[in-house]
């Protein structure tokens, strides 16, 4: 019998998360595990009023949470319809689609009356 020493080597790393894990748009895809109501009452729960739900029968999409903050800036009918036209073809039935918006607004000529 041989005498045989263990040696162990442990690598760790981690980092801040926020809740909710998305900041601005989650889609749901039709047939997701988590359903649409019960992920509008986990939404509810961790992030109080920041999401508005929208309802979407379009391909494989259930549902649309928004954050609250991206609808100050554009409108949901503007953001449904980019939504429509560059993710949507892109949901898997059953899947949960985070995406991340960039909203850059820009004025050529302000005009102030004195």
């Amino acid at each position: 019998m041989s005498d045989t020493e263990a040696k162990y080597a442990i690598r760790l790393s981690f980092e801040t998360i926020q809740l909710p894990p998305f900041r601005d748009i989650l889609v749901l895809g039709k047939g997701a595990e988590h359903g649409r109501s019960g992920l509008a009452r986990a939404l509810q729960l961790l992030a109080p009023d920041h999401f508005e739900t929208i309802d979407i029968q379009e391909g494989n999409v259930e549902a649309v949470y928004i954050n609250r903050q991206v609808l100050k800036k554009i409108s949901q009918e503007k953001m449904i319809l980019a939504l429509s036209k560059k993710v949507f073809p892109f949901v898997s039935e059953g899947e949960l689609l985070k995406v991340d918006v960039k909203i850059d607004v820009s004025a050529n000529t302000v005009e102030y009356e004195a």
